[in-house]
């Protein structure tokens, strides 16, 4: 699970880490007076407007903005509401913005990189920095991997005080700064745990210049990024409270709802599995032969004729997929009940226009228990559903379902 940087923003200042000041708005009409209270509360001039999205790359889409004036608030406010934006993460069709985070801007002295994940190599946490921040981490990692510190986190005691003062001092922090990092540094590693997170990000973590009252310059976290434990976030009332719907994929929420597993991708061919590395498997082979798959659901182990209708309704409302693979072992589950389950989901499934009945290709490849008798049955209804085949292997199938596609 996800969050919008605005939530990160005050999961960091119920954890003491310092932020500036800013406020959240959905309305145009609502970015002068956003505008003034964020210049007001700063004593600046100076503030970001920047959209709500669970996506990056939004400075170099033109979705985050400095500003000066009340006008160029509300300028910087049209046109992210009323354009959506396309990144390098979103695809060509690009995302809705919703949300505009209106904060007061800060002089930057220096940006630097902080956050703790899990190492799976080690299967520990770790807290990773470096003093190249503002960009892209993994770019930092492929051109400058000495720029990355990565510091092991006990896994009772926690981040340790002189751990987090080593760090500092190899970002180049001196003076008061050292203090003020071991306490953001402490307080993300604590808060990483606290709310079962799987990343816990300030990019940038920012210095000030110096100042009559802070003569070593203030660290602040002006951006950050959250992800959640999907299976821990029942333990947390407060953060499933920040979830998004509108955010997710409507294909995702739905299979979720069932207990179903989908991913949407860019092809045009959707595959139902059972199983995740069958859908690996199944996508690979789909690629060798020359296809792109549109999707890929899982209906697990069970592939009950229920699970196998709504995977069929889930995966013909995406409009881009023009043929269907559907992969299946049939391990306890006999393959022809799930032969028959998949011949009366075909006839059955409603299609978008009303209709009912399997419109694209479809071509079931079975494997496993009682496999000659589920094949038989999908030849034998293959009279009546002249959008299915039966395929007498993987490779039958793949070469069958992107030949169907063209």
């Amino acid at each position: 699970m996800k969050v919008h940087e605005y939530q990160a923003r005050e999961l960091l200042a119920s954890a003491g880490i310092p932020v500036p000041p800013a406020r959240v708005i959905e309305s145009i009409d609502d970015a002068a007076g956003a505008y003034k209270d964020a210049s007001r509360d700063a004593g600046t001039d100076l503030v970001v407007v920047k959209a709500q999205v669970h996506a990056g790359g939004r400075g170099k889409a033109g979705f985050v903005k400095l500003v000066r004036s009340a006008s160029e608030a509300t300028d910087a406010a049209r046109f992210m509401l009323s354009n959506r934006m396309v990144s390098v993460q979103t695809g060509a069709e690009g995302i809705e913005v919703k949300k505009l985070l209106i904060a007061a801007g800060v002089d930057i002295a220096h940006e630097y990189y902080l956050a703790v994940t899990t190492d799976r190599a080690t299967r520990r946490n770790v807290l990773i920095a470096s003093a190249e921040g503002g960009v892209e981490i993994e770019k930092v990692a492929e051109e400058n991997p000495k720029a990355i510190i990565k510091t092991p986190i006990h896994p009772l005691m926690g981040l340790q005080g002189h751990q987090a003062r080593e760090v500092a001092f190899k970002l180049g922090m001196k003076g008061k700064q050292i203090g003020q990092a071991v306490k953001i540094m402490t307080a993300l590693a604590q808060l990483y745990v606290d709310k079962d997170c799987t990343l816990a990000e300030i990019n940038p973590l920012i210095l000030t210049p110096p100042t009559a009252d802070a003569p070593d310059g203030q660290l602040l976290a002006i951006d950050a990024k959250f992800n959640f434990d999907d299976n821990a976030t029942f333990r947390h009332k407060d953060v499933q409270a920040m979830f998004d719907p509108a955010e997710e994929n409507p294909g995702e929420l739905r299979a979720a709802r069932m207990g179903l597993s989908y991913i949407a991708l860019d092809g045009s061919i959707g595959c139902l599995v059972n199983g995740a590395g069958l859908a690996m498997a199944t996508m690979d082979i789909i690629k060798h032969h020359g296809g792109e798959p549109a999707n890929f659901l899982d209906v697990g182990g069970s592939a009950s004729e229920e699970a196998v209708t709504e995977a069929f309704r889930i995966i013909l409302a995406d409009g881009t997929v023009k043929a269907v693979l559907v992969n299946i072992f049939g391990g306890i589950m006999r393959c022809d009940i799930i032969a028959q389950g998949i011949i009366n989901a075909a006839r059955n499934v409603e299609n978008t226009d009303g209709s009912k009945g399997f419109q694209v290709p479809l071509v079931v490849r079975l494997e496993g228990n009682k496999v000659e008798a589920g094949r038989e049955l999908l030849r034998a209804a293959a009279s009546d559903l002249p959008t299915l085949q039966a395929a007498d292997d993987l490779t039958d199938a793949a070469k069958k379902v992107v030949g169907a596609v063209g």
